[in-house]
């Protein structure tokens, strides 16, 4: 249905993609991965004939295919329309459509109350299902889904599953989740940036996610292995190699001039070594993997008593712009507790974090670390990452910035450029960054692993799970909630109820 051909994409003087070429036909759902930064979304928009920041060629076939495209983020002319008009033309498209639309609202879990919202007020969550509803009703022979789990509750995550799944037209998405990942995806794109973001690699395999990591993975170990035995092999003849060269050296030396027959044949079998030692030169050697490297970093062992009161919050009412989301809300947080706040999309939570952090924020016996939903909520009053990370100014505190920023993958340019121009999930690693090196004892976190990629979430669930200190989050990330989380809270209407893993994920 779709056929793309040699295709690359050029940023300036960096290459994203680098001849890419495959087909989508009819049941696929082609999953793109990758870290932060890699072009994933840039490759969805060159597709699409969106990406006016880049050189693209190749060709592109769409045989007549309508596509469906989910932006990661809403335009300024959409966030400003009511839920209405940003789902309708008109009033009679409404009533062509007013069986599809009322069907799907009910599989969504979205209340019809929203029609006369504007689009800017409703929650994260809230913007990505009428934004996916907006695609249902359009009716389209492809889908282009950028980050459609990101914000998502846990009952529409697992629609979300059912309907990639259960379609017959091929869906390309990108996602951040690796439960979505493994439950749906039978074809996975995999961009990779080597050499410190200077080569593009990009691999296509009819693989589901599982078998595509673990198949890496092996062929990774395969070829290391190989290189390690023909390096080690090469090294013994090198050294058998030079051994004989010098024990003829030494004959020659010490032949007598009465002797030219073994002067000749000393001479002779030197320069048959010396011909071997230049094949030996010349002979290839299998590389050791060329492969990205996933995110390296652990936070410092940092105290905190066990039994320490970190929150006692108790709100008669949780309110947003005058809108009661929540009732009788009482939350008690002790030393060393990592809580997870889930629950429906726009029952309060980030509402209810911002809250938690203006009364902690001013502690003097705590140290808080702060990871927003909205990372421009704090970014915007920075220039670049290394304005966030070092107020100092201090040599060796710029240094120390940039050897975390190195093990986040960040090259030198984007250490010192403008921080606008990260992704989203480079944005994460600098809230990661700043509490590691801030030594914070008390993270709270909205939603952390939405923007980090599935091949560098793992590694932050490990370090959040052996972190000493407390935190207190907020995610629907249900490996996040499995592997993190020791006290989980669903936030409703009634208040926080406390769960347990089970009836959560």
């Amino acid at each position: 249905m779709i056929e793309i051909k040699n295709l690359n994409i050029i940023i300036g003087t960096r290459e994203i993609i680098k001849d890419l070429s495959f087909c989508l036909q009819k049941g696929d759902k082609m999953a793109m991965i990758g870290e932060e930064g890699n072009g994933k979304s840039t490759l969805i928009k060159a597709i699409l004939g969106a990406c006016h920041y880049a050189k693209v060629t190749g060709e592109i076939n769409f045989n007549g295919s309508k596509l469906g495209y989910l932006k990661q983020i809403l335009e300024d002319n959409e966030i400003n329309k009511s839920v209405y008009d940003f789902l309708f033309k008109d009033e009679n498209d409404y009533y062509l459509k007013i069986k599809d639309f009322y069907r799907w609202l009910s599989k969504l879990n979205i209340d019809d109350s929203f029609l006369n919202n504007k689009l800017k007020d409703l929650s994260g969550g809230e913007k990505i299902k009428i934004s996916i509803l907006k695609l249902l009703l359009d009716e389209y022979d492809v889908l282009f889904l950028d980050e459609p789990s990101n914000d998502l509750d846990i009952a529409t995550l697992k629609w979300l599953e059912d309907f990639i799944k259960n379609q017959t037209m091929p869906i390309v998405y990108v996602s951040h989740d690796e439960e979505l990942l493994s439950n749906t995806a039978n074809m996975i794109l995999h961009i990779e940036q080597l050499k410190r973001k200077n080569e593009s690699k990009v691999t296509v395999a009819k693989s589901s996610y599982e078998d595509y990591v673990k198949n890496k993975i092996s062929l990774i170990n395969k070829q290391n292995q190989i290189s390690n035995f023909e390096k080690k092999e090469h090294e013994k003849t090198k050294q058998k190699l030079l051994s004989l060269m010098q024990t003829v050296h030494y004959q020659q030396n010490a032949i007598s001039r009465k002797d030219p027959h073994g002067a000749r044949l000393l001479k002779k079998k030197m320069h048959a070594l010396k011909s071997q030692e230049k094949r030996l030169e010349n002979k290839e050697i299998t590389e050791k993997a060329d492969f990205e490297e996933g995110i390296n970093f652990f936070f410092e062992n940092v105290f905190i008593p066990k039994n320490k009161n970190i929150l006692s919050m108790s709100l008669e009412e949780l309110k947003a712009e005058n809108k009661i989301l929540a009732r009788n809300v009482k939350l008690e947080v002790k030393g060393k507790e990592h809580v997870c706040i889930t629950g429906k999309n726009g029952s309060g939570k980030t509402t209810l974090i911002r809250l938690i952090y203006d009364e902690l924020k001013s502690r003097n016996d705590i140290k808080i670390g702060y990871m927003p939903q909205n990372y421009n909520e704090i970014l915007k009053e920075y220039n670049t990452p290394l304005d966030f990370l070092v107020n100092s100014g201090k040599k060796e505190d710029v240094t120390l910035a940039m050897t975390f920023l190195g093990g986040m993958n960040f090259t030198h340019q984007e250490m010192i450029g403008n921080i606008s121009n990260l992704s989203g999930g480079s944005q994460a690693k600098l809230f990661i960054v700043k509490m590691i090196i801030e030594k914070c004892n008390v993270l709270l976190l909205d939603e952390p692993t939405r923007n980090l990629s599935p091949l560098s979430n793992p590694t932050l669930r490990k370090m959040l799970k052996k972190f000493s200190g407390t935190i207190i989050s907020i995610s629907h990330d249900r490996k996040y909630i499995k592997e993190v989380a020791d006290t989980i809270y669903v936030l409703s209407k009634e208040g926080l109820i406390k769960s347990d893993k089970d009836a959560t994920c």
